[in-house]
């Protein structure tokens, strides 16, 4: 059963933020960084389970070649996969994990 995709308000924006800001360097790089995180949103839709658990319910996949990872939840309930982040890997970790 494939698994819809939700996104919180914050994950869009990062998401928004960084293929703007890649965009403003390079449309190829912006582009590539946009079909990296929908490649890894396809595996989710259909093996939610695929990555492991890093902290509580979230569980997180890093992209190949761009310092992000997308950090999401599953809702068993309702087969949702929601996404709470897209994380560039030199944040504060601290809010790396809120809902």
């Amino acid at each position: 059963m494939s698994f819809s995709i939700r996104y919180q308000k914050r994950a869009l924006a990062e998401y928004e933020n960084a293929v703007q800001w890649y965009r403003e360097h390079s449309e190829r790089a912006a582009n590539n960084f946009e079909t990296a995180v929908n490649e890894k949103i396809d595996i989710l839709r259909s093996e939610p389970d695929r990555y492991k658990k890093a902290y509580k319910q979230f569980h997180t996949v890093a992209l190949r070649k761009y310092p992000y990872s997308i950090v999401y939840a599953i809702n068993e309930q309702d087969y949702s996969v929601i996404i709470s982040s897209i994380f560039h890997h030199k944040r504060n970790p601290r809010g790396k994990y809120k809902s």
